[in-house]
C-alpha cells in the first residue's frame, strides 16, 4: 500500500459563531482542568479550547479521564469542562446529571460526524453485495478468527466507549461476534494491517478520522436510524429486537462542572462559543497520528496560523 503522508494544512475554523458580551475573568491563580478522553480527535478539540483559554489568561490543565466516567469528577468539580461529547457513545449518567444541575451543556461542538460498521474499501471485492448489510449475512464465515468460530469477527469500540458494533450484530441477527478494540491505536492498527494484507475485515468507526481517507474506509449500509429503531422492536427488519438499524445521527456537544461560570465567567463563554470543523481538526488528526507530530505544536501551529479565527472569540469574552 502506498504510503499516505498528511500535512498539517490548516484552514479557518468556525469558532466565533454566537458571540457575546464581555465577561470578568475570575478566579485566574485556579486552573481550569480540562479533560482528556481516549481518541486523537478529543486531544486536539481540547488544547485548542485550552490555548483559548491561556490567551485569555486563564491557567490550564489537562486531566486524563476516560470518555464514560468522566462525569461524576465533571459534577464534583475536579475536572472542569469536557470538550468532545458524542451523543451515540454517552452513558445515562451524563443525562442525569445534566438533570441535576450538577453538569451543564456548554452547545454543539458543530464538528459533523457519523459512526457506522465499516470496512476497507477492499473488502467489497471479497464480500460481494457491499456496502448492502444484508451481504454479511452470506460472507460471515470470511471474517471469523479463531476467538469468534464459527461467527465472523466484528472489531467494536474499547470497552469503555459502549457496544456500538455489538448491538447492532444482535438487532440485525448477523452472524458475528464483536470484539473490543483495546484503543482507538488497535483500531488503527487493525484496519492497517487488513488494508495492506488486503484480509477482510468490519470495525465499528467513525469520522472525523484521518484513517477514513487513509485507509479507504466504507461505511456498511445500515437501514436508517430512525428514534422508533432504538424502542420499538416491531420497526425494522428484525421483529424482535431493537438496534436493528444505523446509529443515529450524533451531535458533538461540549458540557462543564455548574460551578464554571461563576468561577470564571469568561472562560465559560469562550468555551461556549467555541466551535470546530471536520475540515480543521482532520488534518490535525493526521500530523499526529500519521506523521508523528505532537498534539501540542500541531495544535501550536494551527492557532499561529489561525488567530484570526478563534481570536475574536477570546476577545469579545475578554475585552
Amino acid at each position: 500500500m502506498k504510503k499516505t503522508t498528511f500535512a498539517c494544512v490548516l484552514g479557518a475554523a468556525s469558532l466565533a459563531a454566537g458571540l457575546g458580551n464581555s465577561a470578568e475573568l475570575g478566579a485566574v491563580d485556579q486552573p481550569i482542568k480540562l479533560a482528556i478522553n481516549e481518541w486523537t480527535g478529543q486531544h486536539v478539540t481540547t488544547h485548542i479550547a485550552g490555548e483559548m483559554l491561556k490567551a485569555a489568561g486563564y491557567k490550564v490543565e489537562y486531566v486524563t479521564a476516560g470518555m464514560l466516567n468522566q462525569f461524576q469528577a465533571i459534577a464534583d468539580g475536579e475536572i472542569h469542562a469536557t470538550l468532545e461529547i458524542w451523543s451515540s457513545n454517552v452513558s445515562d449518567e451524563y443525562a442525569i446529571k445534566i438533570s441535576e444541575g450538577s453538569i451543564v451543556d456548554l452547545g454543539d461542538l458543530e464538528l459533523a460526524a457519523k459512526e457506522g460498521i465499516a470496512y476497507p474499501a477492499h473488502v467489497a471485492e471479497l464480500c460481494p453485495g457491499l456496502p448492502a448489510w444484508e451481504a454479511l449475512k452470506d460472507c460471515a464465515p470470511l471474517f471469523a478468527a479463531a476467538e469468534t468460530l464459527p461467527a465472523g469477527r466484528l472489531v467494536d469500540y474499547p470497552a469503555d466507549w459502549g457496544t456500538p458494533g455489538a448491538d447492532r450484530m444482535t438487532g440485525l441477527e448477523l452472524p458475528f461476534k464483536a470484539i473490543p478494540a483495546g484503543s482507538e491505536g488497535a483500531l488503527i492498527a487493525e484496519l492497517r494491517a487488513s488494508s495492506e494484507r488486503k484480509t477482510p475485515l468490519l470495525v465499528t468507526f467513525w469520522q472525523p478520522h484521518w484513517a477514513m481517507s487513509a485507509y479507504d474506509v466504507k461505511f456498511v449500509d445500515l437501514p436508517a436510524g430512525e428514534e422508533a429503531c432504538f424502542n420499538d422492536p416491531a420497526w425494522g427488519p428484525n421483529p424482535n429486537a431493537i438496534n436493528d438499524c444505523d446509529f443515529s445521527s450524533t451531535l458533538i456537544s461540549k458540557a462543564a462542572w455548574s460551578g464554571m461560570a461563576e468561577t470564571w465567567p469568561a472562560a465559560y463563554e469562550i468555551l461556549s462559543n467555541y466551535t470546530l470543523s471536520v475540515a480543521d481538526q482532520q488534518p490535525m488528526m493526521g500530523a499526529v497520528d500519521v506523521d508523528g507530530g505532537k498534539v501540542e505544536e500541531v495544535v501550536g501551529a494551527w492557532m499561529e496560523a489561525n488567530e484570526a479565527s478563534w481570536r475574536p472569540v477570546v476577545d469579545a469574552a475578554t475585552k
